[in-house]
């Protein structure tokens, strides 16, 4: 451990480390200067047990946000780090888009948080897959590298191929909520060789954002199609109207 430590201390001396936003030299590695810290919108206090999102007011044990009882969700509980907003979007599109892969390692730590109270015994952490087109144009899947994370340090078991997508769908962005919910139908399946895993245990699906939860319904219904015992989510952020 000492020579690790010794190992580090140089990495440091040559390459300090950067906040993962705007690149301010820190002490530490895998997060936020303090600036960037503020203004990134996580999500703490009352939340909505169907997604995650804030609450205000008087809010009572297992409360749901407008969008959550207009909308049947199959999943029992979901959570969010952060609201999709300015810096938490900006890091976002750079670990989607940008290969950041930086961003990971924290944004394990930051899922982890959010999932902790939601989490089940023997809990398996499945992420939400992409179609075989788009990781070869992309070359990796931004959820699961984030739901691996998520699951070293929750000590949890993981199945990044629990779940595949059986056709390829149309991009969901610029989509209505019922158009996404309509493209995502049928679209997504437990894959049959890993079907076992998950009879008769509890899920957790890990998204990057949550906009409708068009994606996250396809694939909560796939694991109880496959007799999971419960499903749960959890998303790096949560598109919300208001704030």
């Amino acid at each position: 451990m000492a020579r690790s430590a010794g190992f580090q201390t140089l990495i440091h001396a040559v390459f300090p480390p950067e906040c993962l936003s705007c690149r301010e030299q820190m002490a530490n590695d895998d997060g936020l200067c303090g600036t960037c810290w503020r203004d990134t919108a996580f999500i703490m206090g009352s939340v909505c047990e169907g997604c995650g999102v804030p609450l205000h007011g008087e809010v009572q044990s297992g409360d749901r946000c407008d969008p959550c009882m207009q909308t049947a969700r199959p999943w029992s509980q979901g959570r969010s780090a952060m609201l999709y907003k300015e810096r938490s979007r900006a890091l976002i599109l750079a670990l989607k888009y940008g290969d950041r892969h930086d961003i990971v390692r924290p944004a394990g730590k930051w899922l982890a948080n959010a999932a902790r109270e939601i989490m089940r015994d023997d809990t398996l952490i499945v992420p939400v897959p992409l179609h075989w087109t788009r990781m070869l144009k992309r070359r990796y899947n931004q959820s699961a590298l984030i739901a691996k994370s998520m699951s070293d340090l929750l000590g949890a078991s993981y199945c990044p191929d629990l779940l595949v997508r059986n056709r390829k769908t149309a991009t969901l962005d610029g989509k209505s909520r019922e158009e996404r919910f309509d493209e995502l139908r049928g679209a997504i399946n437990v894959h049959h060789k890993r079907a076992h895993l998950i009879e008769g245990r509890p899920v957790l699906l890990v998204d990057d954002v949550m906009t409708s939860g068009a994606t996250l319904a396809a694939c909560t219904e796939a694991c109880l199609r496959s007799r999971a015992s419960d499903v749960c989510v959890v998303t790096l952020a949560r598109v919300a109207k208001d704030d």
